[in-house]
């Protein structure tokens, strides 16, 4: 259990004064009004749905939606998952908390929740365990499981949400006097909010009791709950939900803080090979992580993934290499001072080396823009490395078919005759002749 937790990465939880109780949150509801709103048509991809749980104590889970494919625009993620609410025990019973951080999505539904389902992104709030005693597995009987359904009913409702998530960790069953878990109380439960809310979805963090527990007295959980993920990141392990076929299921498991983007793309390339309809990541972090998102999105979806900006609107573009035609070799800042100048170098992979290309035409490496030294508009003008400013001498026009890079007229070029003193040949403005120097790769 240690291992898994380490592996897991700490949970941090924040003030745990009990929840008010549910008049209050319907208070807010009334206030804010939140209801799941219908969404424009958005483009689509073939391929697995992808799931991303987000710690909204430390990330935003409205950066779920600004991801989507190079290739068409469709979304990368198709459920988010709000990590994550509590059960605490209280007056004897279950009772649903929210710490300040979930409280806040919530109370924000219109900003935080509502984008999401705009763009088609489903939004589940993940119920785990609070060291308190209470949880899923062991209500004393039907009606306290009952009870503890409608609670959750009625948070999906007074909030737009699309579904609950349930995860079976931390409940320290025991505490304060609280039974252990028993065969019952997952499968009722379940069954009550099946009952409670028809229309909403359910899924299965695969990890703890309540795993142990899938059927009873008639009540068959994978029949009842619509999906179900690994919960062992970097790892493929195939959940044993009977009644729930394999396009609803994650044998992968993904931390996106810690898993290698290697591993990440290896279990995507398993997901599609083996037919399962599932890909679960967890620990999507604010900002933009599209080179790693990449990673998987090309072995699920036969493309990269773009990430814009939802202050400036700019996309992100694929991170790549930029080799030259004539010898393969990459282009390359070796440093990051403004006027650093670029470089034609063999490849190594390296930072410098790396690029990307947002929507607003600049060609980026490291938070730089690259750049026409003062602007020059004549054949030697030296390319550089600069802080982004948006003058026309970070636009940059790729033609495919040329495969040049253009800007004032003049196409990217390469000299090897060390012009400033430099030993390897360095990148500057040029008459466009077509010759191969001038020719450029681009993702």
């Amino acid at each position: 259990m240690s291992g898994f937790l380490a592996a897991r990465g700490p949970r941090r939880w924040a003030s745990r004064t009990a929840f008010a109780g549910l008049a209050a949150v319907a208070a807010v509801a009334a206030l804010t009004g939140v209801s799941a709103p219908a969404h424009a048509a958005t483009p689509t991809k073939n391929g697995p749905l992808s799931v991303a749980y987000v710690e909204v104590n430390n990330d935003d889970i409205a950066n779920v939606g600004d991801y989507t494919l190079a290739s068409n625009g469709a979304n990368v993620f198709d459920i988010a998952v709000i990590f994550a609410a509590n059960i605490n025990y209280s007056g004897g019973a279950a009772q649903l908390y929210f710490n300040p951080q979930v409280q806040a999505v919530l109370d924000n539904a219109a900003t935080e929740i509502a984008p999401l389902q705009a763009k088609g992104i489903k939004v589940y709030l993940s119920i785990l365990g609070n060291h308190q005693g209470a949880g899923v597995s062991n209500f004393p009987d039907q009606a306290s499981a009952a009870a503890f359904a409608q609670q959750l009913a009625d948070v999906e409702n007074q909030y737009g949400l699309d579904g609950i998530d349930f995860d079976d960790e931390y409940a320290d069953y025991g505490t304060n006097g609280t039974g252990q878990p028993n065969a019952w109380s997952f499968p009722d439960l379940v069954q009550a909010l099946r009952n409670d809310a028809p229309s909403k979805g359910i899924s299965l963090y695969y990890y703890g009791p309540d795993t142990n527990s899938l059927s009873y007295n008639g009540i068959n959980v994978g029949s009842l709950i619509n999906y179900s993920y690994n919960a062992i990141y970097g790892t493929w392990s195939v959940p044993n939900v009977p009644g729930l076929p394999n396009s609803d299921l994650s044998p992968a498991a993904v931390d996106i803080q810690n898993t290698s983007s290697s591993t990440a793309a290896s279990l995507a390339s398993q997901t599609v090979s083996s037919g399962y309809g599932m890909y679960m990541t967890y620990n999507l972090p604010n900002g933009d992580d599209s080179a790693y998102v990449s990673s998987f999105t090309q072995q699920l979806y036969g493309s990269a993934a773009v990430y814009t900006d939802p202050t400036t609107g700019v996309t992100s573009g694929p991170s790549a290499t930029v080799t030259r035609a004539s010898n393969g070799n990459c282009l390359t800042a070796p440093g990051t001072a403004d006027s650093t100048q670029l470089q034609a170098t063999s490849c190594s992979g390296s930072a410098g080396q790396t690029w990307t290309f947002p929507s607003d035409g600049t060609v980026r490496n490291q938070g730089k823009c690259m750049d026409v030294r003062n602007s020059g508009t004549t054949s030697g003008t030296v390319v550089q490395l600069y802080t982004c400013n948006g003058t026309p001498a970070q636009q940059w026009t790729y033609n495919a078919s040329t495969k040049t890079y253009s800007n004032f007229g003049l196409c990217l070029d390469t000299t090897s005759s060390g012009l400033l003193g430099l030993g390897t040949p360095v990148t500057v403005l040029a008459t466009c002749s077509g010759s191969t120097s001038q020719q450029w790769s681009h993702p």
